[in-house]
């Protein structure tokens, strides 16, 4: 009878990522559910904004509230984008500005990459931007994904407006992020009323599941 062997193999806290001779430090616990070859959900998404925005600078402040993610947090990730050469930086006062690196060899296949895992936030958001939606949220398995569950990637992007919205708008708007993410957008409207009522079999389901807030008229976002 051969004896099992009972020892237990340590396994490596961290896996290691190369980019262009560098490495980036990759937690297990930490990958996001969408795209988990990032380190974290905070790096993607920053990597995310800038990619999806690589004309404009931002303060690392005004990332860190635009993400609803702790200062000394998205620092850190700063810190490591920059030291991998996927982002540049600069120093204003006593402010640090921050821009994607459209320069960097991996830029054109990360953006499409992140394009279609973490691009809906910023997308959805500013293609819904349209008069009389006062909330737009994002349900679904891509919510859901965003949120940590685990599954299939998204086969489509579910949209629920929340407003007084002409519909040819919203079917415009569902159309322009379409063909910015190159996934199928399905917009579906509520009223200001619907929305709040309990008995609206829709809007209770999605307020029972994964659901995302990426617009909402009443909370302005600095720019």
């Amino acid at each position: 009878m051969i004896e099992t062997d009972r020892r237990v193999r340590e396994v490596p806290p961290s896996l290691t990522l190369p980019i262009i001779g560098r490495y980036l430090p990759v937690m297990r616990s930490d990958g996001p559910a969408l795209m988990p070859l990032f380190r974290s959900q905070h790096q993607a998404e920053l990597l995310m904004w800038l990619l999806l925005h690589p004309e404009q600078e931002y303060g690392v402040t005004e990332m860190a509230t635009r993400l609803a993610v702790p200062l000394t947090t998205l620092h850190r990730e700063v810190i490591r984008l920059d030291e991998a050469g996927l982002i540049v930086s600069r120093t204003q006062g006593r402010n640090r500005l921050i821009r994607a690196n459209i320069n960097h060899p991996a830029a054109k296949a990360l953006t499409q990459l992140l394009e279609i895992t973490f691009g809906p936030r910023a997308v959805i958001a500013e293609e819904f931007a349209i008069d009389g939606a006062e909330q737009v949220v994002i349900f679904g398995s891509w919510a859901a994904r965003y949120q940590g569950q685990a599954g299939p990637p998204p086969n489509d992007i579910d949209v629920l407006v929340v407003g007084k919205v002409d519909r040819a708008d919203l079917y415009d708007a569902a159309d322009r992020a379409n063909a910015r993410l190159g996934i199928e957008v399905n917009p579906v409207l509520r009223t200001v009323e619907q929305w709040a009522d309990p008995d609206d079999s829709l809007v209770a389901q999605i307020k029972e599941t994964a659901h995302v807030t990426v617009l909402d008229s009443r909370e302005p976002v600095n720019s």
